[in-house]
């Protein structure tokens, strides 16, 4: 009878939230579980947010809480209140929720309150850098859940130095499941050409460029300097600018379009994959970016100080570079622009069935 059958409550909210929720909600529908997904609205910009469930395939979300911008105690208080009633009406068997949001956290704890039982996937991340927002989200999303689906070894053992063993499944990386499967979509020509931003010609060497955390937006100086690396490189760049970039430029007096650097929208998702794949390299602080960028073996330099995906540092496929204008113009014009490397990569992250495992857990627990 349905009523026997599991019930998962998905909750998302964020652009890489719902690239993860693709593949999750395709293994589900093939699945006897009853799967509801709410999108909160953290992210409420159509670029970010709408354009994913039409170019993924994910059904549209049963709940919308539209909970929009704020602070970060304004935003998960606000959707923390809005969801107490919605799990409270639904007592799901498990609520799901992905990475490290505010819309994580907010989820995590209305239903642990509520006595309903937590899966976190992408559990057992660290950057070890507490300044980080996502970084205190995932640890104590990690610290109050029931089951926490591992992407790696890497993040196993960090769940287990915290004491957190038993809790713990590795599963893989469902953003290899849907990062291949594009992959082969884009190649085999099932997607249009991606619309990169005026002034950048898709037959001609590019870089692929992101930024938009606030570590490296809301200091002024910051900002600038690295713009201005950007704008310095000898190769044409398409930055597919957040809204929350165009916001601290236009606030801080930043010109972004300039130089080798060319302004255009965030992309939908297939159209990213294929503009990672027609460029010779990613600039980017995103952590989902460097994952990708590794998975379609193109080199990535991150503008951070840590990654939270040490995988793809081994053989240079990714270098930190926090603060491009300590190096010199030539240093970090070689790092920008660097070939590929020729070492063969592993697959740490996993081999593209990981919402497979996550849904098998769920129905056995």
């Amino acid at each position: 009878m349905e009523d026997s059958l599991v019930k998962v409550v998905s909750i998302v909210g964020a652009r890489p939230q719902l690239v993860k929720l693709a593949p999750i909600a395709a293994a589900f529908a093939a699945s006897d579980v009853r799967h509801m997904i709410i999108h909160t609205g953290q992210h409420y910009d159509a670029d970010l947010s709408d354009v994913f469930f039409d170019g993924l395939g994910i059904p549209d979300p049963d709940v919308h809480l539209g909970i929009g911008s704020g602070s970060h105690g304004v935003q998960t208080g606000r959707t923390l209140a809005a969801l107490d009633p919605v799990l409270e009406a639904e007592h799901p068997d498990w609520v799901l929720v992905y990475g490290d949001t505010n819309s994580t956290l907010a989820g995590t704890l209305s239903a642990v309150k509520q006595h309903i039982r937590v899966a976190h996937l992408e559990a057992g991340l660290r950057s070890f850098n507490r300044r980080m927002p996502e970084e205190h989200n995932r640890v104590l999303t990690d610290h109050a859940a029931d089951l926490l689906l591992a992407p790696t070894e890497e993040a196993m053992r960090h769940l287990a130095a915290e004491g957190l063993a038993a809790r713990a499944e590795l599963v893989g990386d469902v953003m290899v499941d849907i990062c291949l499967r594009i992959r082969d979509a884009v190649l085999a020509g099932a997607h249009p050409r991606p619309a990169l931003p005026p002034g950048i010609d898709a037959d001609a060497p590019y870089l692929v460029a992101t930024l938009h955390r606030a570590e490296n937006t809301d200091d002024p100086k910051h900002l600038h300097s690295l713009v201005d690396a950007l704008t310095d490189l000898p190769v044409p760049v398409a930055l597919l600018a957040h809204p929350r970039l165009l916001a601290r430029a236009e606030e801080h007096g930043v010109k972004l379009a300039r130089g080798a650097v060319s302004v255009g929208r965030p992309l939908p998702y297939a159209q990213m994959v294929g503009a990672v794949l027609g460029s010779v390299g990613v600039v980017t602080d995103s952590g989902g970016l460097q994952k990708e960028a590794y998975l379609l073996a193109r080199p990535c330099t991150t503008l951070r100080t840590e990654t939270e995906w040490p995988e793809t540092l081994v053989d240079g496929w990714n270098h930190l570079v926090p603060r491009p204008g300590d190096l010199g113009a030539t240093e970090w014009t070689g790092l920008a622009t660097r070939p590929a490397p020729t070492a063969e990569r592993a697959t740490p992250y996993g081999d593209g069935r990981a919402a497979e495992r996550v849904v098998r857990t769920l129905e056995g627990k």
